[in-house]
């Protein structure tokens, strides 16, 4: 017997040869994802006329595990008509200028992004019922200045209590506040988000789905009382991107009680504050920055200055303590 006389089998991956280079999609649409359910994206395109149109989408093979969010701008493939039962497909993330990311808890090192692009993070919390609860807000300015975002805090039910202890407490970051209850009206709000992309986020009732249906009344988000042990009841389960009346356009997230930061250091959190990152190059490796490192180049950079100086630096310490918290978050 020779080789002609054994019979060869044919290789089951076939003949094609395999190839790095991946097609240009020159003629791919541009869409930003206004909600993700599942796999499947609403991507809001320019149909015939300039009007949007909501297509569904699903993410390519080719993107590997480039995972797409709300607030994504993408370019899509296929049927973009957006008809019922039509399918397109996401083939190009496009480079995001900020990023709203998380984990699950501080001991996870898997980070989520739960919003790209989007330029403010409104942080909604009552000031009473429930008691505001400040670690949760620590780490969502934290992932609002580690994450390119500009952070605004929201004050509910302000009608019930005053903000003035929230309000000390972050004094020092120049951070902008804005007080709010049933009966104000949202003309101080609107001013900050108008023609912009803003994400809110909350813990469960502090309000935040009802003042999103105020800002927009087509967007009909669930809603829900208090509970009775004093914690929210979970009211939204997904990210939604909803056009303002005026102009730009607001990020519902659901309520959540823990922020992980096991993916952010404590020069994240500096790079947000320009003098204090300078000074604190003059500290020795390995410095957290807080109170507790004997050798903080800080503590000399506030005696040295004016007043505003040490207000500011124990203000961001506080920021940084939420940093340095190892557990399963607030």
């Amino acid at each position: 017997m020779d080789e002609d006389d054994v019979r060869v089998r044919p290789s089951r991956r076939g003949s094609r040869p395999r190839t790095r280079t991946r097609p240009a999609h020159a003629d791919a649409v541009p869409g930003l994802v206004v909600a993700v359910d599942r796999g499947r994206m609403t991507v809001r395109v320019e149909g015939p006329g300039g009007a949007p149109v909501d297509v569904t989408a699903m993410r390519a093979r080719e993107l590997g595990r480039h995972g797409v969010v709300v607030g994504d701008r993408v370019r899509l493939v296929g049927d973009t008509s957006g008809r019922p039962d039509s399918l397109a497909r996401i083939v190009v993330i496009e480079d995001r200028t900020t990023s709203l990311r998380r984990t699950a808890d501080d001991t996870d090192p898997t980070e989520r992004v739960v919003v790209a692009n989007a330029d403010v993070l409104v942080i909604v919390t009552s000031v009473t019922d429930p008691e505001p609860a400040l670690g949760f807000l620590d780490r969502c300015l934290v992932a609002a200045y580690a994450g390119g975002l500009e952070p605004l805090l929201c004050l509910t039910k302000t009608d019930l209590a005053s903000p003035r202890p929230l309000l000390d407490r972050y004094a020092g970051l120049g951070l902008e506040a804005v007080p709010m209850s049933r009966e104000l009206p949202l003309a101080d709000l609107l001013d900050r988000v108008r023609d912009r992309m803003s994400v809110f986020v909350g813990q469960s009732g502090v309000g935040k789905s009802t003042l999103v249906n105020r800002l927009v009344p087509d967007a009909l988000r669930a809603t829900g009382d208090v509970s009775k042990i004093g914690k929210g009841r979970h009211t939204s389960s997904s990210a939604v991107l909803f056009d303002l009346p005026g102009g730009g356009t607001v990020i519902d997230t659901p309520g959540i009680r823990s922020f992980g930061l096991a993916h952010v250091t404590a020069d994240d959190v500096l790079v947000a504050f320009e003098d204090i990152a300078e000074a604190a190059t003059e500290c020795p490796p390995g410095c957290g920055h807080t109170a507790e490192d004997p050798d903080c180049a800080l503590d000399a950079w506030a005696a040295d200055g004016p007043p505003v100086r040490r207000e500011q630096l124990d203000a961001v310490r506080v920021l940084l303590d939420a940093v340095g918290q190892v557990g399963p978050g607030y």
